[in-house]
């Protein structure tokens, strides 16, 4: 019987054995750099997972795991340039480490990559599966991105077009990983399905506990400092839902804190929060949450395993979901 920590032993040792050594070096030196400073693994544990829920061979969607985590920190780097962020995951980034075109041109070849692991999948016929699943999650997360980018100029975003957004820039891959993994193990199409969607859904739950926790959270148990969205300014679920609720005279005072860059950066963040209080935020977002949460589950109920198979996924979503909420 696998566990979380042995499926991610597995797949660290097959992205060693993995590593791309060839040159050019000033091409692959940031791709490595990028695969190599941490991150959960969660998507490539869930393609394992998957796979593992009918078929025991779990070596058999190990590079479809490994397609999905270089997808995913693909798309990291080039995030990384949009957003000019310094860090990722406490280390210099790509582009900040190795230069603006090192940057572009690695993440291109990153992408290439994700596609050309596939084919090293040992069941010959998911090949079309595998090529089709992961084209439409890129499309979405491309799509979800410049979405989110148009949401910066703009003050009138409802909470149906943020939930669009982060069902393609976050949850989408969760759910493409997932089914992935079930077509490398040969599994129904219906499985394939149910699990899919219960990504995607845990996916669109994971990204609202984070925007909750960000504002509401315990900075110890977060591990960062509570009110980054606030100061930043960040469009997140809590500030749209905000402003639908308030009336004329608070939509405007939320309106003019979000367009302040005070000195004072944690009065900023307790007079929003306290808004937040006030209008229900906090209660709103829970139940929101749970709701997505608990249609994740039914799905994934719905798919034909083993029960004791099943409960390994169903614990590392709940490990993602239930954070100090």
């Amino acid at each position: 019987m696998h566990s979380i920590s042995t499926l991610q032993a597995l797949f660290t040792k097959y992205l060693h054995e993995n590593r791309v050594q060839k040159a050019p070096q000033a091409l692959y030196e940031p791709f490595n750099y990028i695969m190599n400073i941490g991150g959960k693994r969660m998507r490539p544990v869930m393609a394992l997972l998957a796979c593992y829920l009918f078929d025991d061979e779990v070596e058999n969607a190990l590079p479809a795991a490994l397609s999905v985590e270089v997808f995913h920190n693909f798309s990291l780097v080039h995030d990384d340039i949009m957003d000019a962020a310094p860090l990722r995951r406490g280390q210099a980034t790509v582009h900040d480490k190795y230069g603006l075109n090192s940057g572009i041109l690695s993440g291109d070849v990153m992408l290439i990559f994700a596609y050309d692991y596939l084919r090293r999948s040992p069941r010959q016929d998911a090949l079309s599966g595998l090529y089709q699943t992961l084209t439409e999650v890129a499309i979405q997360v491309c799509e979800g991105q410049q979405y989110d980018i148009d949401f910066e100029k703009r003050d009138d975003v409802r909470l149906e077009e943020y939930l669009q957004m982060i069902e393609m820039k976050t949850a989408a891959l969760l759910a493409g990983s997932l089914k992935m993994g079930a077509i490398a193990a040969g599994a129904p199409a219906a499985d394939q399905e149910h699990l899919s969607e219960f990504g995607r859904l845990t996916g669109i739950a994971f990204q609202i506990q984070d925007d909750f926790l960000d504002t509401f959270g315990d900075p110890e148990k977060v591990g960062k400092r509570v009110g980054g969205d606030i100061i930043q300014n960040k469009k997140t679920c809590l500030i749209i839902k905000a402003l639908e609720l308030a009336d004329q005279d608070t939509r405007k005072q939320l309106l003019d804190l979000y367009a302040q860059q005070p000195a004072d950066e944690q009065g900023k963040i307790v007079a929003v929060t306290n808004i937040f209080k006030e209008l229900g935020i906090p209660d709103f977002l829970r139940n929101l949450r749970n709701d997505y949460q608990h249609r994740a589950y039914a799905h994934l109920a719905q798919v034909d395993a083993p029960a004791e198979k099943k409960d390994l996924l169903f614990g590392l979503a709940e490990s993602l979901l239930v954070r100090e909420l």
